[in-house]
């Protein structure tokens, strides 16, 4: 059928006590935003502990279904009806009514779960689940009452209208987007970075992003993936500004000036100041990568105490504790997977050490910097003079 309305559930913004307005208004901004990309006509209407999106227009559904699954703050899609509170006799007819439309099929298990927020209405939720579960019994000889474990729950709400419902959709889950600052996400072409992006958008952290770039020695197919992942992660996050940073000529200053085996660990550093530059710039107050201990050289404890040493901003690591397989099913489910483990290198291996240190000292490494001390400056102001801004929705 073609619902006309649906009840859009929420979790932890029930929490918030005083401040759940801003939450509940974060998260109708989303569904409107996400539902400009479906063709149609909504309304978004919020009361008292509910979400609706009324459908005012024809509309596709599973587009519907699938925009609103992708908003941060969601946690059930209810495709409903709504109609007013009528007499009682009324309300039993159009409840089951919406019943055989759903659910066509002769045997099956259900259970009635009324909850009665206006309690002027004459009868109880008690009376109301007895009453409505004779009438589908009544019209399904094959059905059955099964209050455990029932193939299905038919949920009414008598509220300012009746709400009827037997299907709940999984949502994105997490909080709004826009509710808990913005960051900056170091964005490679790899699986980790666009898995990092999406846990942290899912508590509610705008997303900006900057990828490093290293023409001739990566090609422009490797930037356009990063692009393409981009805009896998704004499905959920919203759109992301994305910043492309000309990293050849600090790569090339760093393999000339600095030790082979320290390559990895100074060009991590190199990048991290100058996302922690970018972040500054645009109202950012923190930094997102997607490292996981151990995973490679430039990862482990030892290189991320050195690596964050030149960041006063903190930097964030979703998934830090994950297995790569962990990994792997998590960017599987969000779609970023299939793009991630394209050909198309983000990092020339001219630059990647054979023996890279996995237990680099700081000092050491402060003290190979000074090789640069004659350029790099100049090099670093260049780079973000001239970075290039792509936005991916």
């Amino acid at each position: 059928m073609k619902y006309q309305s649906f009840l859009i559930k929420y979790s932890e913004i029930g929490t918030k006590g005083k401040n759940r307005y801003i939450f509940e208004d974060a998260l109708t901004h989303q569904i409107h935003e996400h539902l400009k990309k479906v063709d149609g006509s909504f309304a978004i209407q919020k009361e008292q502990g509910r979400i609706y999106v009324n459908c005012n227009s024809d509309y596709d559904y599973d587009e519907a279904v699938d925009a609103l699954g992708h908003v941060f703050g969601v946690t059930g899609i209810c495709p409903m009806a709504q109609f007013p509170v009528c007499a009682y006799d009324e309300l039993r007819r159009q409840v089951l009514e919406f019943v055989k439309s759903e659910h066509p099929e002769k045997e099956f298990s259900f259970k009635v779960h009324c909850r009665r927020a206006d309690k002027s209405y004459p009868k109880t939720s008690d009376e109301i689940n007895a009453d409505v579960g004779a009438d589908i019994l009544d019209a399904y000889p094959g059905a059955r009452v099964d209050v455990h474990d029932p193939d299905f729950i038919v949920y009414i709400e008598i509220r300012k209208q009746v709400n009827v419902f037997t299907r709940v959709l999984p949502g994105a889950g997490g909080m709004p987007i826009g509710t808990n600052g913005k960051a900056m996400l170091c964005l490679s072409g790899g699986i980790d970075s666009p898995v990092a992006g999406y846990m942290i958008a899912k508590r509610g952290v705008v997303l900006e992003a900057v990828y490093f770039h290293a023409p001739p020695y990566t090609s422009e197919r490797a930037k356009q993936k990063v692009v393409d992942l981009a805009k896998e992660v704004a499905k959920y996050a919203g759109a992301i500004k994305l910043h492309v940073i000309n990293f050849t000529e600090i790569q090339l200053a760093i393999y000339e000036k600095c030790p082979h085996d320290e390559l990895t660990i100074i060009m991590r550093r190199y990048m991290m100041r100058i996302a922690e530059r970018l972040a500054n710039q645009n109202d950012c107050i923190g930094l997102i990568t997607g490292e996981s201990i151990g995973q490679v050289a430039s990862q482990t404890l030892f290189s991320l105490r050195v690596t964050d040493e030149v960041c006063e901003l903190p930097v964030y690591r979703p998934v830090i504790g994950f297995d790569k397989q962990e990994i792997i099913d998590l960017s599987e489910k969000i779609g970023t997977f299939e793009t991630s483990i394209l050909p198309f290198e983000d990092c020339c291996t001219i630059f990647v050490a054979k023996h890279p240190v996995t237990k680099p000292h700081l000092n050491v490494i402060q003290k190979s910097e000074t090789h640069l001390r004659d350029c790099i400056d100049a090099m670093m102001e260049k780079a973000i003079a001239e970075d290039e801004v792509i936005w991916c929705s």
